[in-house]
């Protein structure tokens, strides 16, 4: 059994002959290491957690078919770049709904500056009235 290179018998590789090649999966690294970032970042106004975290679910979706058509072998690290991509996803939709909520709370309930309200706290100075003059 040739494949008309090498010694005969033995797949090539790197290395010394007979050693096998492994294949890669950088999109299941790349999973991995985006929905990591995710789910660390999320405290960045979410933004960056629901790029990062969508990001990490479509590599690691691609990756896992990758390994699972023996194009790949590390189909580990694709699906942890999967699960850390969901949940990373989550915090970030979490903090831009907690930022939201909490930016209309502060706009409806704020203080106001309108003076014609009766509030006797409006002031910080207390309304005294002056002591009368004595009479000679």
């Amino acid at each position: 059994m040739s494949n008309g290179y090498g010694y005969p018998g033995y797949p090539q590789g790197y290395g010394w002959p007979g050693m096998p090649m492994a294949p890669q999966n950088n999109m299941g690294t790349a999973a991995m290491v985006l929905g990591i970032l995710s789910c660390c970042l999320f405290c960045v106004y979410g933004i960056v957690s629901l790029v990062l975290g969508v990001t990490a679910i479509i590599l690691g979706v691609k990756g896992k078919k990758r390994a699972d058509r023996g194009e790949a072998t590390n189909r580990g690290q694709a699906q942890a770049g999967f699960i850390t991509g969901i949940i990373g996803t989550a915090l970030g939709v979490l903090t831009v709904a907690a930022l939201i909520v909490t930016i209309v709370f502060a706009i409806n309930h704020g203080d106001s500056t309108d003076t014609t309200d009766s509030d006797p706290f409006y002031n910080s100075a207390p309304s005294l009235t002056a002591p009368a003059l004595p009479q000679t």
